[in-house]
């Protein structure tokens, strides 16, 4: 499919028929969202995946009561990653490790820890946050691209879910996004007109 094909198919689906993805194209779709982009390519995400329909009715109690949380085959709960030292550290060991001269690592390191130096804790996990919706669009497009559908969520409250699933503290819950087979109708897309977007 012809990537403005999957664009033009792509919508948020409200509910999805229960049916469990094949592993292996739940998989494919990972590596999609896993090569996603971000900024000093720092990836300060961490997704979880939830499949469990115990679970999901715990998290649909904290998303608005909404269907697509318990009728999907998928959820994932992409989360920004606000310990971005640590995040520099882990990529610096795995650019080592994939035979980056030491002194290209190094160059690496002093710039994107001094970015980062000053910045407050809210900016920091702002940052991370904006990080995330890269990783979210490439879920998003992946999934129409392999033959399924999925709704980018926040009406969720992020607090309740890092509660229920226990997720450690820099973690923070920004974006979910069921996946599956759609139940529901793709509505008429409603977008401004060239000349309202670009100047």
């Amino acid at each position: 499919m012809e990537l403005k094909q999957i664009v033009l198919e792509r919508y948020a689906t409200k509910k999805f028929d229960g049916k469990t993805i094949e592993q292996k194209k739940v998989d494919e779709l990972l590596d999609i969202i896993r090569l996603a982009p971000s900024s000093w390519n720092l990836q300060p995400w961490k997704i979880k995946i939830v499949t469990d329909s115990k679970l999901k009715e715990k998290l649909r109690a904290a998303s608005w009561n909404q269907e697509q949380i318990t009728t999907c085959s998928h959820l994932f709960i992409f989360c920004a990653n606000k310990d971005i030292d640590a995040q520099i550290t882990a990529l610096k060991k795995l650019m080592l490790s994939t035979k980056v001269p030491e002194q290209t690592v190094k160059e690496y390191e002093d710039v994107v820890r001094g970015s980062f130096k000053n910045l407050s804790e809210e900016k920091k996990i702002a940052w991370a946050q904006r990080q995330v919706y890269i990783a979210l669009e490439n879920a998003l497009l992946g999934a129409k691209a392999s033959g399924f559908d999925s709704c980018p969520m926040e009406g969720f409250d992020a607090e309740a879910y890092a509660k229920i699933l226990n997720l450690p503290e820099n973690l923070v819950p920004t974006v979910v996004c069921p996946i599956g087979f759609a139940a529901d109708k793709p509505k008429q897309k409603t977008r401004f007109a060239a000349k309202d977007v670009f100047f």
